[in-house]
């Protein structure tokens, strides 16, 4: 079964068994605008919760893309190298940044649900 947790950063980490795929949120890919670029982290590199993981570039802005749990990537979505606008189509879908063997699935309970993370955007209007 997988489900799926969310960051203040605005990230998502949707979790099956222990691997976890990261990405950033749809309500993250409106704020951006056009996404035009990634930098995606190398297979094999490990990643802590909170940190730098992966660049998102849009015509507005460059962000810092998080890790919401620590791990290991174990895979990178290749395709968005190619094809950056995925991530404006479907954020939450095809356009995920990587996947993470997770260490320390403990990490995950300092995390919202989708119920929290929808709340959490209504306080920041």
């Amino acid at each position: 079964m997988t489900t799926v947790y969310f960051t203040k950063d605005h990230e998502y980490i949707s979790v099956d068994g222990d691997i976890g795929t990261i990405g950033i949120t749809d309500h993250a890919q409106q704020a951006l605008g056009d996404v035009v670029f990634v930098e995606l982290p190398k297979t094999g590199t490990k990643v802590a919760r909170g940190k730098e993981a992966a660049v998102v570039e849009s015509v507005k802005a460059a962000s810092d893309v998080y890790a919401a749990a620590s791990g290991e990537v174990v895979a990178v979505n290749d395709a968005l190298e190619g094809a950056p606008g995925t991530i404006n189509e479907d954020a939450e879908g095809r356009g995920w940044f990587f996947k993470v063997k997770i260490a320390d699935k403990a990490e995950l309970a300092g995390l919202m649900d989708a119920a929290a993370y929808e709340a959490f955007l209504k306080t920041l209007d």
